[in-house]
């Protein structure tokens, strides 16, 4: 009998037991195997995974809960889901989270919008999330506030919550713009702006930050009108760009809180007819997909998405397969890091003499 052939005779579609059959383990096999469960060692869990994908088998995950009292669906939330760096981060979480046995709940919005907030909190609790990543990057506090109550575990991006269900991932943002400052000044530039993103957000302030502690152990004097605040997105750092190009004494590269501002940046250079990198240098920083296709490909300060969804993923995992054990807990991991590292393109070069 083919495994196309192989299916539940009263309903035509293949179930547990025909599953277990293909794969030639036990039922309580299969179903450990859907539920994630470390009993089952790699090479029985690929047999069953393989079954499961010929016989195109769709586990019933609403009696799967009913019968483990687990939902295993795990919540994510953004703020702004224009910014492809988001949907990358997304489609990174789900994939970690399938391979693991969870479903993904997204919600977007605006966190400062109250109502918003209302309906986000609602639809988590109404599908009974096992935890939750609030990766807004600076706008958790009124997310955070509904969900602790309710004992859900949480994992934010650069923010600490004295409470032991919250975990938190720290960007090293440091040595990414080292590098970047530092591969600048090589080239021989002695005049870098940057454009900062907004001041709500922990991230936009981290990075500026070490803009200044870089530039500052590089020994490069930066005036105060080169620093010039964006808001992250397209339209900001075209803005940010045009006020630089105000000036009298203009810079000769531009570093950016994040690539959107750079792509930004790119257009306000190009209409202004100014040669990006023969006249002027930019650095962006995410390293979003889009950043390869730009004209010229953009250098840019790599923060890779599926190492921060990774280390989400597993902040979550512990704080819920920890809760879901009898007896005293021992103390988990409540801090992951996540490198950053330049990566050179075609932006950037010696400025003119």
């Amino acid at each position: 009998m083919s495994p196309r052939s192989s299916r539940n005779a009263s309903t035509g579609k293949p179930d547990i037991r025909t599953v277990a059959s293909l794969a030639r383990v036990s039922i309580a096999t299969v179903s450990r195997t859907i539920n994630g469960s470390s009993a089952v060692s790699e090479k029985l869990s690929k047999r069953v995974w393989k079954a499961i994908e010929q016989l195109n088998y769709f586990p019933n995950t609403h009696a799967r809960s009913l019968v483990s009292g687990r939902s295993r669906i795990l919540g994510i939330v953004v703020e702004n889901i224009t910014n492809p760096f988001f949907p990358e981060l997304i489609a990174s979480f789900e994939e970690i989270a399938v391979a693991h046995g969870y479903e993904l709940l997204v919600s977007s919005g605006n966190i400062q919008n109250a109502a918003q907030i209302e309906t986000i909190v609602r639809r988590m609790l109404e599908r009974k999330v096992e935890g939750v990543a609030v990766l807004t990057f600076g706008s958790e506090e009124s997310v955070l506030d509904q969900l602790v109550t309710h004992g859900i575990p949480l994992v934010l991006a650069e923010f600490e919550v004295n409470n032991p269900r919250v975990s938190t991932i720290l960007i090293d943002y440091a040595t990414g713009m080292r590098e970047a400052v530092e591969h600048l000044v090589g080239l021989g530039h002695k005049k870098v702006a940057y454009l900062a993103g907004p001041h709500t957000l922990h991230s936009a302030e981290t990075r500026l930050h070490c803009f200044e502690s870089s530039t500052a152990a590089c020994g490069l004097k930066i005036r105060r009108e080169w620093i010039v605040d964006a808001d992250h997105t397209l339209k900001g750092g075209e803005a940010g760009m045009q006020r630089l190009l105000q000036l009298e004494d203009r810079p000769t590269a531009v570093i950016c809180s994040n690539d959107m501002t750079a792509i930004g940046v790119l257009h306000a250079a190009h209409l202004a007819q100014l040669r990006v990198p023969e006249e002027l240098s930019v650095v962006g920083l995410d390293d979003i997909a889009f950043t390869e296709f730009t004209l010229p490909p953009l250098t840019t300060i790599g923060l890779a998405r599926h190492d921060l969804a990774r280390a989400a993923f597993d902040a979550l995992r512990i704080q819920v397969e920890a809760g879901s054990q009898p007896g005293e807990f021992a103390p988990i991991q409540r801090s992951f890091e996540v490198s950053t590292a330049l990566v050179v393109r075609q932006s950037t070069a010696a400025p003119k003499s």
